[in-house]
């Protein structure tokens, strides 16, 4: 077919390409060769170290995926805007958008490996940028319209195929480029993907601070008569019954504009996230497009000037000097060992990262208001990204000297160590508030996300070493399938838990509470304690607000079955680890 050029899937499958796969300088084909392969290709004395900021640039564009959870609490109250209105989306809701980005990334980037191998990494990441710009543009529709299937598919299914393809085309260039140094050049181009959220966090603060509209304010809950119906509660309004929201002063602390405590009209104002999206979605697609016509590749038989490949020996066992294709490595043990130690590590640390904001301020929050504040919350997944950022590059580097095997058995004996011990940090922080608490968890924190992307950036090493340097793009591609079964594990783990314990909270809470009391500021006797828990009318600030003195707040405690779990997932990560041998010589690659 013209302008389209066929790439072989499956026994009788076939995808067609664009153009851009092949170059075919010909009339009226200026842009496909612009794309080429063929065009890429660094002439003779190439300095290698002008690839690496291309790569940089565009891991940290999509790498703001990281920062999702700047989203949460916006999109959790597009209608009610100050709080959450019974129509407003859920955290539950809002998390599966960011796991199915992370879904459609493994599988795009699983598809896109042998891929990138034949077209290179400039068409990649020209078409990496017009899905994740374009998906922001789609899922900014979705939210001026709300509705949830476009946010899902803009930025969670057509999002999530830029991130994939996003993230395996500098992977695969700086291993090439870097073959005496695997670990610190996938720490490099890693580096940016975890650095994305240290740029995007503030941005998208700023974004939706700048266009937020306040609205209608109608007085203070004891100034205004309220009359609940089937959970939701309602005002008169120039003569008309029209829903409203409550907003108790122990919630104010967690808004990212402060407004005062009292009643507001639900569809009034505006979050500003929509057009936030639209700002995001158009300045990611140039600067992609911009760092993609940045690369360039080695040529087939380049090599470093001076360097020979290592021999193996006992201390590089597990490195070797052969190649390992694609479809020969997924006949491996190695590979499904490494798919499990990378699901488990990703796991354990996206479930996290996607409900970072949320998650201090509710273990933090209520008991340390004047600290832990919106703000606070917003530099807390600012710092994540740093530490994240730093790991990726650190730790990668340092597997060029430990060992990728013995590092990842340090990231998960430690690791599940840290997981551990965050229930218990929560525990004293629910009998006795303290900062020293806040601090604990700070530092635990910033350690495990350390080894997270430590975790991420050593892998495509990891697998260098264990099946060659010529083909680590298609396997990595095909390994991230891993990150995808994550990036739905984690999510669905994290919330289902912690609403779990949110629900039985909340009913412990309400049974101690006087039930007159109880029904003087919600409208409605306790037995409807069901209804206002789904229409979001409940929460445990306000259950706290009317408690008989003493009670202790549950908040702090509702991640503790979470992180225990995150914790068993990391134990058996090691034991997977610890299994991994050299690649039988039977799999290696044979020219003729």
């Amino acid at each position: 077919m013209t302008g389209m050029c066929m790439l072989p899937a499956a026994p009788g499958v076939s995808f067609q390409l664009p153009v851009c796969c092949e170059w075919r300088p010909t009339k009226g084909r200026w842009m496909a060769g612009l794309l080429a392969k063929e065009r890429i290709i660094a002439p003779a004395g190439f300095n290698r170290w002008r690839v690496p900021p291309a790569s940089i640039a565009i891991h940290l564009c999509i790498g703001s995926v990281y920062a999702w959870s700047v989203f949460n609490p916006p999109l959790m109250r597009v209608r009610g805007v100050v709080a959450s209105a019974a129509d407003d989306w859920t955290l539950t809701q809002v998390t599966w958008i960011f796991t199915v980005a992370i879904v459609s990334l493994g599988l795009s980037a699983a598809v896109a490996g042998k891929w990138l191998e034949r077209v290179g990494p400039r068409c990649v990441g020209v078409v990496s940028a017009c899905c994740w710009g374009g998906g922001f543009l789609v899922g900014g529709v979705g939210i001026l319209l709300h509705q949830s299937w476009l946010l899902y598919l803009g930025y969670g299914v057509i999002g999530g195929i830029g991130l994939g393809l996003g993230y395996v085309s500098p992977v695969s260039t700086l291993i090439k480029w870097f073959p005496d140094r695997r670990g610190m050049a996938t720490g490099l181009a890693i580096m940016g993907f975890g650095g994305g959220a240290i740029i995007g966090a503030p941005l998208k603060e700023s974004l939706i601070k700048h266009f937020y509209q306040s609205p209608q304010y109608l007085g203070t809950i004891e100034q205004v008569p309220l009359k609940t119906d089937s959970g939701r509660r309602f005002a008169m309004v120039e003569g008309t019954s029209r829903e409203v929201v409550v907003v108790s002063p122990n919630e104010v602390g967690q808004m990212l504009v402060k407004e005062q405590p009292g009643v507001y009209v639900v569809g009034t104002g505006r979050m500003g996230i929509a057009e936030t999206f639209f700002v995001l979605g158009i300045g990611y697609f140039l600067v992609m497009v911009i760092a993609s016509f940045s690369y360039r590749i080695p040529a087939t038989d380049w090599k470093p000037a001076g360097w020979v490949p290592p021999e193996p020996t006992v201390s590089r066992s597990m490195i070797t000097r052969h190649d390992v294709n694609a479809d020969q490595a997924i006949k491996t043990p190695q590979f499904y060992l490494l798919w499990v130690v990378l699901c488990f590590n990703v796991t354990a640390g996206i479930g996290v990262l996607g409900v970072a904001k949320t998650m201090i301020g509710e273990i933090f929050g209520t008991t340390l208001p004047t600290i832990v504040t919106s703000s606070f919350a917003a530099t807390f997944v600012l710092m994540m990204s740093v530490f994240n950022m730093l790991g990726r590059f650190a730790w990668s580097t340092a597997s060029d000297y430990l060992g990728r095997q013995r590092v990842y058995a340090i990231f998960f004996a430690l690791g599940a160590a840290l997981y551990a011990s965050i229930p218990w940090i929560a525990t004293c922080q629910s009998q006795s508030p303290s900062v020293q608490w806040l601090i604990a968890f700070y530092i635990v924190t910033m350690l495990i996300f350390t080894m997270y992307g430590g975790g991420f950036a050593a892998i495509p090493a990891y697998l260098s070493d264990l099946f060659g340097t010529r083909f680590v793009g298609g396997i990595h591609g095909r390994l991230l399938t891993a990150w995808s079964t994550a990036g739905v594990l984690g999510p669905v783990l994290t919330t289902y838990l912690r609403d779990r314990s949110l629900r039985q909270a909340l009913m412990d809470l309400a049974s101690k509470v006087d039930p007159a009391l109880f029904e003087k500021t919600f409208g409605v006797p306790v037995d409807q304690l069901s209804s206002l828990i789904e229409k979001k009318s409940i929460t445990l600030p306000k259950l706290m607000a009317i408690a008989p003195p003493g009670t202790l707040d549950p908040s702090s405690t509702l991640y503790s079955t979470t992180m225990l779990t995150m914790a068993g997932l990391l134990v058996i990560a090691f034991f997977a680890n610890a299994m991994i041998r050299p690649v039988d010589e039977v799999h290696h690659h044979n020219e003729s």
